[in-house]
C-alpha cells in the first residue's frame, strides 16, 4: 500500500523527524506525548492496511486504533478513571463486533455432520 506514493513506514519517519525538530525549536510536547503521537499513527497506517487489503483483521485494528487514541488523549492530559477507560474501550469493541459481526466467518471448514439434521423427520402418515 501506498499514501502519496510512498510507503507508509517512510512518512511516519518524517512525521517523528517533523515532531523531534518542532520540539527542539519551541513546540511543547514531551517525549511521552510524542511516543503517543507516532504510535496512534502507527495504528492508523494499520487499520487503513487491514481495510484496503481485506485480510479479516480490520476489527481488531480497529480497537487497537481506538486503545492507541485513549492513550493519546490520556498523554496529553486527560483525566479519566480506569473504569471509565474500560467502559470506552466496552463500547468501541461493541460496535466493532456489532458492525463486524454479519461480515466475519471462521476460516475452518464445514463438517458433513453440520450439513444435515441428526434428528430424522418421521414418515408421513396416512388419513
Amino acid at each position: 500500500m501506498r499514501i502519496f506514493g510512498r510507503e507508509p513506514v517512510y512518512i511516519l519517519a518524517f512525521i517523528a523527524i517533523v515532531l523531534k525538530l518542532s520540539s527542539a525549536y519551541g513546540l511543547e510536547v514531551t517525549n511521552e506525548q510524542q511516543g503517543a503521537i507516532m504510535a496512534v499513527l502507527s495504528l492508523v497506517v494499520a487499520a487503513v492496511n487491514a481495510l484496503v487489503l481485506r485480510n479479516g483483521a480490520a476489527g481488531a485494528a480497529i480497537v487497537n486504533l481506538a486503545q492507541g487514541a485513549l492513550a493519546l488523549f490520556l498523554a496529553f492530559g486527560l483525566h479519566m478513571a480506569a473504569e471509565q477507560q474500560a467502559l470506552w474501550m466496552m463500547a468501541v469493541e461493541g460496535a466493532v463486533a456489532l458492525v463486524l459481526h454479519r461480515e466475519v466467518t471462521a476460516p475452518v471448514s464445514v463438517l458433513p455432520v453440520e450439513q444435515r439434521s441428526s434428528v430424522k423427520p418421521a414418515p408421513p402418515q396416512a388419513v
